[in-house]
């Protein structure tokens, strides 16, 4: 994991590099990011509701203006990031679903001119590097997954949408909303059961990550 990080950091520094058309003199205009901090998320499709799932996020990065006034810029990172699902088990359904993703962002920022707030868009690719593990019961009182191909998709796009704080000296306060563009699991077959275990009736949802995530991030 701490290899696949390190890989993932180079790449983005040499693309950050490119697309700002970087030179020693210019060096003050790439900027170096890590940030840490916590994920809210849900599974969407999962006919659970709520970010209620506490995972972590963090990881490395580049920013690199776009103008000598720093007003736009792009950035990209590296990251690992714990999404999926959780429901309390007072409630019909006990389930703790955890996915691990190693997260690339691509983001283009604009920078408020006056309270110098980074107001940011892009676009995520995100890795699944462990299967969905963890406590998983829907009451059959109610309704029934399909678990017998409990799986999802290796590759998450996501669109995201990102506001940053400026806090003291170089950190930041970010706040960070992401959404899944293509089905992170497709055609998961529900099936509504009756007391006497007799079917009414089944239908299937393809599931989407959806997660809020709060960071500081030290620019260096």
């Amino acid at each position: 994991m701490k290899r696949l990080l390190k890989i993932l950091c180079c790449v983005s520094l040499i693309f950050i590099f490119q697309f700002s058309d970087f030179n020693p003199a210019q060096a003050q205009r790439i900027h170096g990011l890590v940030s840490s901090g916590a994920t809210l998320s849900q599974i969407e499709g999962d006919e659970l509701k709520g970010f209620r799932l506490l995972g972590y996020s963090g990881g490395v990065g580049a920013l690199a203006a776009l103008d000598r006034n720093e007003r736009w810029s792009i950035s990209l990172e590296a990251l690992f990031s714990q999404r999926g699902s959780y429901n309390a088990s007072n409630n019909p359904y006990s389930v703790a679903l955890n996915l691990n993703y190693i997260d690339i962002p691509f983001m283009l920022h604009f920078r408020d001119p006056w309270g110098g707030i980074l107001i940011g868009l892009g676009l995520n690719y995100g890795r699944l590097v462990q299967q969905p593990h963890g406590t998983f019961y829907y009451d059959t009182n109610y309704f029934i997954p399909d678990t017998t191909d409990f799986s999802f998709l290796l590759n998450d796009l996501a669109a995201v949408a990102d506001i940053r704080f400026p806090v003291w000296r170089s950190l930041w306060f970010n706040i960070r909303w992401q959404y899944s563009i293509a089905a992170v699991k497709r055609d998961w077959l529900f099936t509504e059961l009756k007391h006497n275990g007799s079917t009414t009736h089944s239908w299937r949802n393809d599931c989407y990550n959806n997660s809020l995530t709060f960071r500081l991030i030290w620019v260096f």
